[in-house]
């Protein structure tokens, strides 16, 4: 019976790190697409958002199902119910590569990056990428050194974030409406989308020591 609640858990590690797969992997074509107006590459993305949800609630009743089979308690419980926050944390990861492939679609054939922003806009999409990879390794292999690479990543788009208001609330913005709204969309879609790869990091660093990595954030 200890073999077969073993294989369980495993199997859970292995679909989030699947899942993660997916985001980090719908993450890069989004950012993609955003920069260069790739419409038929946003749509890609929209279009396979419903995959990453359906692998999140498959693995969400996987783990139900074990909690009710197995009953397990202790470090084996906290696995199973910080599977349930992971997924749910990723299949949000998810939602928004689809919202930043949402804006290309709504802007096309214009570009979707306003005037004298498109170097922050690369530059945050490239770390979400690497902060997305950066954690399916985590999901993988429970190095904790990764979750202080994450975070320290974060911090990097949070100033990015920062500097995206401060563009456009200056005196020398001269972007339309359409455009402030824009800007300010997709800035705060690539920071939370850090915000929640630091969520996860913590609760991995949580289940590998028992301990709470200290953070500011979620």
């Amino acid at each position: 019976m200890r073999e077969v609640f073993q294989q369980s858990l495993d199997e859970v590690r292995v679909r989030l790190v699947e899942i993660s797969e997916l985001v980090a992997e719908a993450m890069e074509k989004a950012t993609r697409a955003f920069g260069t107006s790739d419409v038929a590459l946003a749509e890609e993305v929209i279009d396979n958002d419903p995959v990453i949800d359906d692998k999140a609630i498959a693995l969400d009743e996987l783990a139900i199902d074990i909690l009710a089979r197995q009953q397990p308690v202790a470090s084996d419980l906290r696995t199973v119910v910080s599977a349930l926050r992971i997924s749910a944390s990723l299949e949000r990861m998810g939602d928004i590569a689809e919202h930043i492939a949402q804006l290309t679609r709504m802007r096309f054939p214009d570009r979707a990056i306003p005037k004298g922003l498109k170097g922050t806009f690369t530059k945050m999409g490239e770390i979400d990428v690497e902060v997305a990879r950066t954690l399916t390794e985590l999901l993988d292999t429970r190095d904790i050194a990764l979750a202080e690479k994450i975070r320290n990543e974060d911090d990097k788009l949070d100033e990015l974030h920062v500097s995206v208001f401060e563009k456009v609330l200056s005196e020398s913005w001269h972007g339309e409406a359409s455009a402030t709204v824009d800007a300010t969309l997709a800035s705060r879609y690539h920071e939370r989308f850090g915000d929640h790869a630091v969520s996860v990091a913590k609760k991995i660093v949580y289940l590998a020591t028992g301990d709470w990595a200290p953070s500011d954030d979620a």
